[in-house]
């Protein structure tokens, strides 16, 4: 690839307007989906009062991406991505709109909360892997790692101001209109694309081939080292750590014993999206850092000290700085691992390719609730997060050691 001598634009992206509209709705959506949670996961409680079903809904919100990333990144190669992403809007809309109509009823059965919660979750994978694909329509090339920066910025954002919203919706409105008024979110995203006007790349239109696809998939990826690496640091990132310490914090802000425990349990996790937010914005303002592998994989490095700290620190203030660091350095190298992938990926095969990432960024995230949370409940969290933030940093480790720079480095064109 050729190299630029010019400065990266700040905020390039932003330059189109087809891609803000993108940015507005897609936290718009990211929105909705956290205030349902905070909705949905608050009836559950007090209806319930089952820790399992709680269990039940983490693994059902990202086992679907494990299971079926790949086959939907195979789709996205063949059927246009806006559609699909409307049908995972669709489903994300319906969902809502059920928990509404068991709300009002007063009917909602143990059963019937774990089906929406798995509707859910496949809403998700409709709507992830498409819309990564849907960034090489709407910009340049070289303005390519500041949609998908911004991108993830604007995830970060959602997760940020959705459970607040959530939160004002359920104490002013209630449970009931709250959660019907939570389906009206996802509209703007179905009614924007309905009106794109979008020419997608040359792309592979072979069948879906179930596991003979995969296999061959697999074995176009194995010939490039940037996307192997990105994977496995997608996937050890995910699985040793992802976002369980987040289900943990309201013992982490106990245990620090600063005040309130609310009060701390609010303050830890907005230190950790405030870190996000301001590394999407820095990084974007600066021009970020040279996109590459090697450079992703150091920046994840830096992810398991700052988690590391975070867990072995009795400071509160010190916890709130690792915090705000664990932010910054996640959105970095998982924003950065995704712009290797996605401008290595063929052409005719880049919806299964990030079909593949999704499976090891999103679907291995089922798995950090054994190595934080179960680990957790023998050891003590403090412990498992440290030991967990331990074992990826051996794996970053290695993996540097083992990426060429000139092999693997992407520069922007």
């Amino acid at each position: 690839m050729s190299t630029t001598t010019g400065k990266p634009r700040a905020f390039a992206a932003l330059r189109h307007v087809r891609f803000r509209w993108f940015i507005g709705t897609y936290v718009l959506a990211m929105m909705a989906d956290n205030i349902e949670h905070v909705i949905s996961y608050w009836v559950m409680y007090q209806k319930f009062h089952s820790p399992a079903l709680g269990g039940f809904a983490v693994l059902s919100h990202w086992l679907p991406f494990l299971f079926f990333s790949i086959p939907m990144g195979g789709l996205t190669d063949r059927i246009d991505p806006r559609r699909l992403i409307q049908i995972g809007m669709a489903l994300f809309t319906c969902v809502s709109l059920g928990w509404g109509y068991f709300f009002v009823t007063g009917t909602l059965q143990m059963w019937e909360a774990m089906l929406l919660l798995i509707m859910h979750g496949c809403a998700g994978v409709f709507w992830q892997t498409p819309s990564q694909l849907l960034l090489h329509g709407l910009v340049e090339k070289d303005e390519l790692q500041s949609a998908v920066r911004l991108n993830a910025t604007a995830r970060y954002l959602g997760v940020l101001v959705g459970p607040a919203v959530g939160g004002i919706m359920l104490v002013w409105l209630g449970p009931t209109k709250g959660i019907l008024l939570n389906a009206c979110y996802y509209l703007p995203v179905i009614l924007w694309l309905a009106m794109l006007h979008y020419s997608r790349e040359a792309a592979g239109r072979t069948s879906v081939k179930g596991l003979r696809d995969v296999a061959e998939t697999l074995r176009e990826i194995a010939s490039r080292p940037g996307i192997v690496s990105m994977t496995v640091l997608a996937a050890a990132a995910s699985g040793f750590i992802g976002n369980s310490y987040q289900a943990q914090m309201p013992n982490f802000a106990v245990d620090l014993g600063h005040g309130d425990p609310g009060t701390a349990y609010s303050a830890l996790l907005a230190s950790d999206a405030a870190g996000a937010l301001t590394g999407g914005f820095l990084l974007e303002t600066l021009g970020g850092f040279k996109t590459g592998a090697r450079t992703a994989i150091f920046l994840a490095m830096g992810w398991c000290i700052a988690l590391g700290g975070f867990a072995l620190t009795h400071t509160y203030g010190l916890a709130l700085i690792f915090l705000f660091g664990a932010g910054f350095f996640e959105l970095s190298f998982s924003s950065m691992a995704q712009t290797v992938v996605q401008i290595e990926a063929p052409a005719s095969i880049r919806g299964r390719v990030l079909g593949v990432y999704a499976m090891a960024s999103l679907g291995c995230r089922a798995f950090a609730g054994i190595s934080v949370g179960l680990i957790g409940a023998l050891l003590g969290v403090h412990v498992s997060l440290a030991l967990a933030a331990l074992a990826l940093l051996v794996v970053t480790a290695i993996l540097f050691t083992i990426n060429k720079p000139r092999q693997n480095n992407v520069v922007m064109p």
